[in-house]
């Protein structure tokens, strides 16, 4: 099944978002790009795949890698989910703490 990009993606900035290495290098009519998304809510996955399309422009043509790094379109965002602790409902969530 094909969906384009307007119709996963229904906003115009998560859009934007997705088309931006395409669009900084200018060869966004150049490319088909068919893609898995899995996993994660529609900001984290449109940032995702604009990494993702940034990286295979990169293997494309080694020369777009400063523009797309200077843009920061290269750059993983590295924040994990926190582990959930023993004793606790969540990772920093405690129970109610009851006097008597």
């Amino acid at each position: 099944m094909f969906l384009r990009v307007q119709t996963y993606f229904p906003s115009a900035i998560l859009q934007y978002v997705v088309k931006q290495p395409l669009n900084l290098l200018e060869v966004a009519e150049k490319y088909d790009i068919k893609v898995n998304l899995d996993g994660g809510g529609f900001t984290g996955q449109s940032q995702a795949l604009r990494l993702a399309i940034a990286r295979a422009l990169v293997k494309i043509n080694e020369e777009d890698k400063k523009k797309l790094k200077d843009a920061g379109f290269l750059t993983r965002d590295s924040r994990e989910v926190e582990r959930k602790k023993p004793g606790q409902p969540k990772a920093r969530r405690r129970f109610q703490f009851s006097k008597r």
